[in-house]
């Protein structure tokens, strides 16, 4: 049986980036991951500031930077005729205004390549947790299947589940979130996309330009509702459809979804035709909620795993990445000593668990708004309150962005995992 100090479950944005940190620490960390690398089609793609302040500290901001990819500067929705700025980040503080649209391949790969440089670091690719190990009630490592199926034990001081949404290791461990109730589903499929230089807008549309900078943007409008980011030679797309409609509608032709969206954003037969059938539009089942305690003895869950969070507004990774610089700060010190208790877990969840909140409220707001627009009772001459306010007052606009990208409670960045711009990591 083999044994490391720290087992992180998933190699996510946050498990990737809690086990760099630990390792940072000088603390033992294997993190296991079920796939054979990091290329998964509709993930959270955005970079926030935040994020992107935390690379710079950890030394990996020039790297970053070599990544080609589009900066988000403001968040757009257009109901109807009606197009509403949702957030500005042009003035927040920092470095960094802007949101890097990076697929989040590359961004996991850095942190793989950073992380693999420290000595007390393991990634364990195609390794598969199937269940945990416990003793007079702690949990003291899981149980896994390797690349080559073979079973295995890892023991472990402390274990996190960051395995997302549908988190094995939570279930195994019985710890049960209280789910809140989500108006929709999501359709996520792939659209070819022309030279841009050939799209239309028949309808003057002001957002035809940020197509081209390679933006993204929401449409509501007619009962539908959407949000497309333009990937240069792709559209990458989010169709919003009722809650359990999935089946039902699937029974149209998928012609009927090429029409549906062209008449959303304007595309013409060129690019809707690109959806070559029903397998390419893929479903992800939104589910919301949140679990009351993130941890028992030996278990820490992050991200996902602990608060599964709406796709709406693309917060969850931020979340989760902050959830992971928190973990690492407060833990390291007694993770080196050996003496990590359930008070020392339960402050992880403290820290983090009032954002969390906050920002789940928010996404109840935005739910509100979708099921409108899913009804068709949402129109660009009678806006919500909140829409109103940001189209009247910009400077609100600058504190959505601000909330949006680097959010309510940022987590500095651990001491002993900075690095000074230029100088080498031993």
């Amino acid at each position: 049986m083999d044994r490391t100090t720290c087992c992180v479950v998933g190699g996510g944005p946050a498990g990737m980036m809690l086990g760099l940190l630990l390792a940072r620490a000088g603390i033992e960390v294997t993190v296991l991951e079920k796939h054979g690398d990091f290329l998964r089609d509709f993930r959270g793609d955005t970079v926030h500031p935040s994020t992107l302040n935390l690379l710079d500290d950890l030394g990996l901001g020039a790297r970053f930077a070599e990544l080609p990819f589009p900066k988000l500067q403001e968040m757009r929705a257009q109901i109807g005729d009606t197009t509403v700025v949702m957030a500005d980040m042009r003035r927040i503080p920092g470095r960094h205004k802007y949101f890097a649209m990076v697929p989040q391949w590359d961004f996991l790969n850095l942190i793989a390549d950073a992380a693999a440089a420290e000595p007390s670091f393991t990634l364990r690719m195609r390794t598969r947790a199937t269940g945990l190990r416990t003793e007079g009630g702690r949990v003291t490592g899981v149980r896994y299947v390797d690349e080559h199926g073979a079973p295995g034990e890892l023991a472990a001081d402390l274990t996190f589940a960051c395995d997302g949404r549908d988190s094995p290791v939570r279930e195994a461990a019985g710890m049960r979130q209280r789910y809140f109730d989500v108006p929709m589903d999501v359709w996520q499929v792939r659209v070819d996309a022309p030279p841009s230089s050939q799209l239309r807008s028949s309808r003057g549309d002001p957002h035809a330009d940020a197509v081209k900078e390679g933006r993204v943007f929401a449409r509501f409008g007619g009962g539908q509702a959407a949000v497309t980011m333009d990937r240069g030679s792709y559209f990458q797309t989010s169709y919003l459809i009722g809650k359990g409609q999935d089946a039902a509608l699937r029974r149209h032709d998928v012609q009927w979804l090429r029409d549906r969206l062209g008449a959303l954003f304007d595309w013409d037969a060129a690019v809707t035709d690109t959806i070559g059938s029903w397998d390419e539009v893929k479903l992800l089942e939104v589910t919301f909620g949140r679990l009351r305690r993130w941890h028992r003895p030996g278990l820490l869950c992050l991200g996902d795993a602990a608060h599964t969070m709406s796709p709406v507004g693309g917060v969850g990774v931020n979340l989760a990445l902050q959830d992971a610089v928190a973990a690492a700060r407060l833990l390291a010190g007694p993770l080196r000593r050996g003496t990590v208790s359930s008070d020392d877990l339960a402050r992880v969840q403290r820290r983090r668990e009032w954002p969390m909140a906050v920002v789940q409220k928010s996404q109840q707001s935005e739910h509100a708004m979708i099921r409108s627009a899913l009804a068709g009772t949402l129109y660009g001459d009678r806006l919500p309150v909140p829409m109103k306010l940001l189209r009247r007052i910009p400077a609100l606009r600058t504190v959505t962005g601000y909330l949006g990208g680097i959010g309510i409670r940022p987590e500095p960045t651990p001491d002993f995992a900075r690095v000074s711009p230029g100088a080498p990591r031993r």
